[in-house]
């Protein structure tokens, strides 16, 4: 069930990154693109997975689903998609994809990534990850 939440929030912090690289692309600076990019993405995927619109989804109806996450881990992902979205620019301009819309994507994938492990990590600390012992 992990694995499900974790690929939905990176799928939706890449499509938000790339969708917001789309609008901004050109009015802003490539360094802002990235911060704004990877900081709304990782905000709409943590309000995405607690208000649980996949759960609208067929495949998710014969899952247990998993409780929201706090309000303070989301704060603690955006806080961490600024990193996130530094090393994607970094990444970006050093493969030659400069478009705003890679860039936005890159931006919303690293921040992603940054926020699915601190949910493994949070999961994890509460005892809701571990396997059951025999």
């Amino acid at each position: 069930m992990a694995a499900v939440n974790s690929l939905i929030a990176l799928i939706v912090c890449t499509a938000v990154g790339a969708f917001t690289g789309l609008v901004l692309g050109g009015l802003i600076g490539e360094l802002y693109l990235a911060l704004i990019a990877g900081l709304l993405a990782t905000i709409v995927a943590g309000v995405v997975r607690n208000i649980k619109i996949p759960q609208l989804l067929v495949i998710y109806q014969t899952l247990a689903i998993e409780r929201g996450i706090p309000l303070r881990l989301i704060i603690y992902s955006a806080v961490a998609s600024v990193v996130g979205s530094v090393a994607a620019l970094r990444v970006a301009s050093m493969s030659g994809q400069t478009t705003s819309a890679a860039i936005g994507a890159l931006a919303g994938l690293f921040a992603g990534i940054l926020m699915v492990m601190l949910m493994v990590a949070y999961t994890m600390s509460r005892g809701e990850g571990r396997a059951p012992l025999n």
